[in-house]
């Protein structure tokens, strides 16, 4: 990074210690309650999903109200075996939680494009910085696209789950890809809230889900590696 991009991250840092930023899973809640209260019909909803682990209580929260389809878009995993792991584990839990009743979209899966295109023009950015943020922003809008091709009525990720993404950034940028689409709206969430992290534990252990110990790309691996060699 150069001087002003070290500032901007510094910056960045400590607005995300700030105390004043929206809830977005009270926000969800009021959400989920007026559909409710409007409709008998559940809308349908893409839910962009990155691993079984983020995604079961989401899965959970939201099934009550919405009629839920996951799709699975992450050509950021490395290597193609963890990509592949990943997928095998959330068939096998949507087979045996849910029955067929929640259906899977695949996107095309190619690592080396999309480290090509986005990734390794930022490889040296700390993590939770600017490669992730494009990283977030390419996968949210290919799956918010496909839902507002498909007539989904709503648009959303598992990945305000995880404790190390930034809940605020990301439903910023749902919020911005909103714009773009005339028919998906984005449901705006914080799945860890709400004892997210608890559910979801719960669930892992009684399904013995995978849980990885890395976001996705060769960049968190190498540094996930480093910070245990460190430690």
């Amino acid at each position: 990074m150069n001087e002003k991009e070290q500032e901007a991250y510094i910056a960045y840092l400590k607005n995300r210690k700030s105390s004043t930023k929206t809830n977005y899973y009270v926000e969800s809640l009021k959400e989920m309650k007026n559909i409710k209260a409007s409709t008998n019909k559940k809308p349908k909803l893409l839910l962009h999903a990155c691993c079984i682990v983020c995604a079961c209580w989401p899965l959970e929260f939201l099934h009550e109200v919405f009629d839920v389809t996951i799709m699975y878009n992450n050509s950021n995993i490395w290597p193609a075996s963890e990509y592949d792991m990943r997928l095998s584990d959330m068939k096998r839990y949507l087979d045996e939680r849910w029955h067929g009743e929640i259906k899977l979209v695949i996107e095309p899966y190619n690592y080396d494009a999309f480290d090509q295109k986005l990734l390794a023009k930022r490889k040296d950015d700390p993590e939770g910085w600017l490669r992730c943020f494009s990283c977030y922003t390419e996968r949210m809008n290919a799956a918010f696209a496909y839902a507002d091709e498909n007539g989904y009525d709503y648009f959303t990720t598992v990945m305000t789950f995880s404790r190390q993404k930034d809940s605020q950034k990301l439903n910023e940028i749902g919020r911005s890809l909103q714009q773009k689409y005339s028919h998906t709206k984005y449901f705006y969430s914080d799945f860890k809230k709400g004892n997210g992290q608890q559910h979801s534990t719960e669930i892992s252990d009684a399904y013995c889900l995978y849980r990885q110990d890395y976001c996705g790309c060769k960049y968190s691996y190498d540094s996930r590696k480093k910070d245990k060699c460190d430690s």
